[in-house]
């Protein structure tokens, strides 16, 4: 059900940027993970909700990460904006799933980001 919700959140632009998935819980940051594919190196990125961190020639901002009421450990949504640095328009503004990185994924040539869990302080 809650990925039936994400895929119809996701095929809204306008529900994607305002609602969150039904039955989750806000928490205070994010643990990420970041693939530079051309160096082959995988780094993890923590974001608090707001904050913005470079990730090689990308910016990753952190505008909110929610989680199940029910089971805070079984999976994440991260509600992010991934821009190239000094780029006019974001590569990535949405909702990224945890469990289903390639519902909602960016498209880089040369870099990959994915929801690894939310913070939940």
């Amino acid at each position: 059900m809650i990925r039936a919700l994400m895929l119809a959140l996701l095929l809204s632009g306008a529900a994607q940027a305002q609602e969150a998935p039904e039955g989750t819980a806000e928490a205070g940051g994010a643990l990420l993970r970041g693939l530079d594919k051309v160096a082959g190196t995988a780094s993890d990125i923590q974001l608090a909700v707001g904050q913005t961190a470079e990730f090689g020639h990308i910016t990753v901002t952190l505008r909110e990460c929610r989680y199940p009421v029910d089971d805070p450990s079984s999976n994440a949504y991260a509600y992010l904006i991934i821009a190239d640095k000094g780029a006019a328009e974001p590569a990535f503004s949405g909702w990224m799933i945890a469990d289903s990185p390639a519902l909602s994924a960016l498209d880089h040539q040369r870099y990959d980001v994915w929801v690894i869990r939310c913070r939940i302080d």
